[in-house]
């Protein structure tokens, strides 16, 4: 890992997180991690009696559960947010190499809520002529344009 100033950089930093994050997150998502997590509930229900169910005994389980939430919900987070961008990276790929695609979809996630309704409005109108030839008799396939305004900036 790269040192500045005898500090870890932040990517490295980043990196450290995000690799541990995944590493949780595939461990608790195999069976010995579901198996020893009822292994402690049992563990826990077993000594109810010789705790005499007392609120000290109940609050061991809820602070326990309560703690491991909140982790696991950052864990697991930090996981989806980079399996989602690996997923938009490859789409974005494909349409980058596929000919004929609208390479302004590259980054539409970028898009104002404006913007994305405009495009969904276009591809509906599409698939909806789409339809009407194959009800008609008429092949829906080929790759037509796709009809779009400009959504005019403000200021502009």
């Amino acid at each position: 890992m790269k040192k500045q100033n005898g500090k870890r950089s932040r990517s490295a930093k980043k990196a450290g997180f995000g690799n541990f994050a995944r590493g949780i997150a595939r461990w608790t998502g195999r069976p010995i991690a579901f198996g020893l997590a009822a292994l402690c509930i049992l563990g826990w229900v077993v000594t109810g009696p010789l705790f005499h169910y007392s609120d000290t005994w109940q609050l061991v389980i809820n602070t326990a559960t309560t703690i491991v939430t909140f982790l696991m919900v950052f864990l697991i987070q930090n996981t989806q947010n980079r399996d989602s961008e690996a997923v938009q990276l490859k789409l974005d790929e494909l349409l980058r190499s596929t000919h004929g695609a609208h390479n302004a979809l590259l980054e539409i996630e970028d898009l104002s809520e404006e913007e994305l309704d405009e495009i969904k409005l276009c591809y509906a109108q599409l698939a909806k002529r789409a339809l009407d030839d194959l009800r008609s008799g008429k092949s829906d396939l080929g790759t037509p344009d796709v009809k779009r305004k400009t959504v005019q900036k403000a200021g502009s």
